[in-house]
């Protein structure tokens, strides 16, 4: 029977980056390296009679693209994925803001 976890573990390098964005590219001498933030998770297991299963999933970000041309290197965000992260950010840190600003005028008035 073969090991269902190295099986996984094999097709999982497939994950990521090939699944958001694809290889490697050259379009027009400009060199586009694709950048992609990317998790995946399996599990199995089997019971007393013998009877066998197994699962997992992924999931892949594409966060942007390295583009080289001429010696030089820059990196070009995607914006869609920019603003799925900057939207919570912003909403938690304005949070947190508010909270200690209310904390700070606490311990103002028990001083005055």
């Amino acid at each position: 029977m073969p090991n269902l976890a190295l099986d996984l573990g094999r097709q999982a390098t497939d994950f990521g980056v090939k699944s958001a964005y694809g290889e490697r590219q050259d379009v027009d001498g400009v060199t586009v390296i694709p950048v992609a933030i990317s998790w995946s998770g399996f599990g199995g297991g089997s019971d007393e009679a013998g009877n066998g299963g197994g699962g997992g999933g992924g999931y892949a970000i594409p966060v942007g693209a390295y583009l080289g041309s001429g010696g030089s290197v820059r990196f070009e965000p995607n914006p869609i994925a920019l603003l799925a992260v900057a939207v919570p950010f912003l909403f938690v840190a304005g949070f947190a803001i508010s909270r200690a600003g209310r904390a700070f005028s606490r311990v103002i008035r028990a001083f005055k």
